[in-house]
């Protein structure tokens, strides 16, 4: 598949040493010519970073949906229980079995940690379709992978998210994947800390760009040579979350969410839309002045707690947690469960939908 942006008419400016091969795997990447990389964003506090190593998983190839039509952006529309309950029992066992994920994040990546792991809590049957073990590898359990990520960051940098050195996570990404104990690891998402004024298109999309080219199926580092891994890479896209009254404008959370949102549906690759989930009540009503909480003027309150107090848990929404079965806790810079359950619930719709669900039937 080749990845066509319209960001720029310059092709991209390669930051690091490793340098995609188009003509191996088809990938064309470009950026803007301003390309910059910017400083460690100070409001985020680090997350558990326990370590380990990756057991043995089955493989993850590349089953993406072929229809055109299906959307590849998991946003608003199908983070709610009756998209959830739809897919097909087939897919979330497949994407538990095969699927092993290193996901790297912040505070306000909690969101779906924290959702993931209190989505096996929430009804019955739920500890067995939706089991999920924390980093090790557990038969008939999702393996994630949290915060392993930045371990392997170049030396003297600090890669913790996509907003701390913007441009480290794609030689972060690199030495993890590289590395012999990460082997098994198939799937791998980065978070942003706040998305305002960050680089977008000269370094995030042609970043990930150079990550699939490499990494993705058919990739220059795939392969059962030396030197090359065999298990090709599922790379998730993500949106930032929400800021109230300042969604609107150049470099801001909803220009930004466009901008990805368009190259992952043009190129099929899939993005967790943290602001199209922000900025939506569970109606789908859209408010524009929301922060990341559900918190907005327009709407005269919060409407994600409103929402939940109306309605009762282990019925319509689950308590998240920092842990599999360990303490309970909001999302971080949440006050409610509900904002942090749907961005678990579109993150298994991706993984169904990379285990081969079409989104519909």
């Amino acid at each position: 598949m080749i990845l066509k942006t319209k960001l720029s008419l310059l092709m991209v400016v390669v930051l690091f040493s490793c340098t995609p091969n188009e003509e191996n795997t088809g990938i064309e990447a470009t950026a803007s010519e301003n390309s910059q990389e910017e400083g460690e964003n100070p409001q985020e506090n680090d997350e558990t970073d326990d370590t380990g190593s990756n057991d043995e998983s089955d493989s993850g190839d590349d089953t993406h949906s072929n229809d055109e039509k299906a959307s590849f952006v998991a946003g608003y529309e199908v983070a709610l229980e009756e998209v959830l309950r739809r897919i097909p029992q087939e897919y979330i066992e497949k994407a538990r079995d095969e699927f092993v994920i290193a996901y790297q994040h912040t505070s306000h990546g909690t969101h779906v940690s924290r959702g993931v792991f209190g989505l096996a809590g929430f009804k019955d049957g739920d500890a067995d379709l939706f089991g999920v073990s924390m980093n090790q590898k557990i038969e008939g359990k999702l393996a994630f992978f949290d915060n392993q990520i930045e371990d392997y960051a170049p030396e003297g940098v600090r890669s913790r998210d996509l907003s701390t050195n913007e441009a480290a996570f794609v030689q972060t990404t690199r030495n993890f994947l590289d590395a012999p104990e990460n082997a098994y690891v198939n799937i791998v998402m980065w978070s942003w800390c706040d998305i305002e004024g960050h680089d977008v298109e000269g370094t995030y999309l042609p970043g990930m760009a150079e990550l699939i080219s490499e990494y993705g199926k058919g990739g220059s580092k795939i392969g059962s040579q030396e030197g090359k891994r065999e298990k090709s890479v599922h790379f998730i896209f993500m949106t930032g979350h929400a800021n109230k009254n300042n969604n609107t404008g150049k470099k801001r959370p909803k220009s930004q969410a466009e901008l990805i949102n368009a190259f992952c549906e043009e190129n099929q690759q899939f993005c967790l839309d943290y602001y199209s989930i922000d900025t939506h009540d569970m109606e789908g009503n859209y408010w524009e002045d929301a922060g990341d909480d559900g918190d907005s003027d327009s709407y005269g309150g919060n409407f994600y707690a409103d929402w939940q107090d109306n309605h009762q848990v282990d019925v319509h929404y689950w308590e998240n947690r920092v842990s599999p079965g360990g303490e309970v806790a909001f999302g971080a810079h949440n006050s409610q469960h509900i904002t942090a359950n749907r961005k678990a619930m579109a993150f298994w719709w991706i993984l169904a939908r990379l285990a081969g669900w079409d989104g519909e039937s």
